[in-house]
């Protein structure tokens, strides 16, 4: 039986003009035959707020630095368990979307533990998505991002 350390993350959806959001190709240093995409994002520290948390992991990861104000409410939450490193993980964590016109990341604020699990980065549509028959997180991640797209279309349209 898996015994889960609970723990709390913030992650972010980074979509680009063309509607392609960030992702990037991680392994678990336990199995490393275990390749998958996921968002910027991470752990929450003690005391620290899912904008907040959103915010650092976001400059930590990509060079992208944003007042946690300006990512506004979660899209999207969700409970998962997993584990990585041979640590299981009960992990609630929020996505925050934030749009930018194009960003250039750089990933010079990884962890050592980022630079050896990360190989790599990719801009994907949720289409592409959908199509690849790659392993990504979440794995509703083509949905979450078609709608939480679709509300913030329909969100400016109304303002």
């Amino acid at each position: 039986m898996t015994v889960y350390t609970p723990r709390r993350a913030a992650r972010v959806l980074l979509v680009d003009a063309a509607g392609r959001v960030l992702l990037f190709d991680g392994t678990d240093p336990a199995r490393p035959d275990h390749r998958y995409w996921l968002t910027p994002g991470g752990g929450l520290d003690p005391g620290e707020t899912p904008a907040q948390g959103a915010a650092r992991e976001l400059a930590e990861e990509t060079g992208l630095r944003l007042d946690p104000a300006a990512l506004g409410e979660p899209v999207w939450s969700e409970t998962i368990e997993f584990t990585f490193d041979g640590v299981g993980y009960r992990q609630e964590q929020q996505f925050f979307l934030v749009r930018v016109p194009a960003w250039e990341v750089d990933t010079a604020g990884f962890t050592d533990l980022e630079r050896a699990s990360v190989a790599g980065h990719r801009w994907w549509s949720p289409e592409e998505l959908a199509a690849s028959g790659d392993r990504y997180y979440p794995a509703e991640l083509p949905a979450v991002l078609t709608r939480a797209l679709a509300d913030a279309t329909a969100g400016q349209a109304s303002c």
